[in-house]
């Protein structure tokens, strides 16, 4: 934030911004953004839709829980397996950013094993409830 700030500040008040602050404000939120992805989905912390909990028995909803665990957690993998290959295919080639000429490889293939991590997470999620869950009928 504070990056964003100043460039902003000075582009309007000096009529001169930060060189590549934009690169590396993308960068800087892509570690905060597939960083937090692991614990976000441990914690159950995403946007959930419960308006039909109340008329659904609760085997239901663990069935329900389980099966989207499953596919979150096989769509996550695919998207690691993506991201890691991009980024392989970058570090080949040497793609870095615009400005600052940053290497992209190791931001993708971060992204990668992130999604990765968060894969296992929904899959240890399947067959382990936490005690929060187990009480509340749980979370989507």
């Amino acid at each position: 934030m504070l990056l964003t700030f100043l460039d902003v500040s000075g582009r309007k008040l000096l009529s001169q911004s930060i060189t590549g602050s934009l690169e590396l404000t993308e960068l800087l939120m892509v570690v905060v953004i597939f960083g937090a992805l692991p614990l976000v989905s441990l914690k159950g912390e995403h946007v959930v839709f419960d308006s039909l909990d109340a008329v659904l028995p609760a085997w239901f909803q663990r069935l329900q829980r389980a099966l989207v665990d499953i596919v979150c957690a096989a769509l996550l993998m695919g998207l690691a397996y993506l991201m890691w290959n991009t980024g392989a295919e970058f570090a080949v080639t040497g793609e870095t950013t615009a400005q600052l000429k940053i290497t992209k490889a190791p931001f993708i293939q971060g992204m990668g094993l992130l999604c990765g991590l968060t894969a296992l997470v929904h899959l240890l999620k399947v067959f382990w409830q936490s005690d929060e869950e187990s009480a509340e009928g749980g979370t989507l």
